[in-house]
């Protein structure tokens, strides 16, 4: 029987396996702010809401918020993401930002979000704090 793998949404050329479904299983955490970040596209692009919701930073979270989440999850396909730069947000810092476009369709229509991201830890681990979308 063949295995087959599939890349994973975030861009890397790693199989989804071996990247971001590590992190959406919980077998390993986010190293980096960025990687937060790229797992965080990938869990809107495969509609991981739960893993969203676990990974925006507990002062965020608001009653709605994974209604939110799930309502832009299901209008957008996601298709593709560019990651223009990281700031700070390494494994031994506590803030970072990372700059990115997110390229998606939406209605049949083409489109992008420009957006800086700012994390932050928590707990020991790396959480979504907000963004400035562009």
């Amino acid at each position: 029987m063949l295995f087959q793998t599939r890349k994973c949404p975030c861009g890397r050329e790693n199989d989804y396996e071996t990247c971001c479904g590590l992190l959406h299983s919980g077998k390993a955490r986010a190293a980096t702010a960025e990687q937060l970040m790229r797992s965080r596209y990938s869990a809107y692009a495969l509609k991981l809401i739960d893993y969203l919701y676990d990974t925006t930073h507990p002062d965020k979270r608001t009653s709605d918020l994974k209604l939110q989440m799930a309502a832009w999850a299901e209008r957008a396909e996601f298709l593709k993401l560019e990651v223009l730069a990281a700031r700070q947000g390494r494994a031994k810092d506590k803030v970072g930002k990372v700059e990115f476009i997110a390229h998606y369709r939406q209605y049949g229509e083409m489109k992008q979000m420009h957006e800086v991201s700012r994390f932050r830890r928590f707990d020991g681990s790396w959480h979504y704090f907000d963004g400035e979308i562009d």
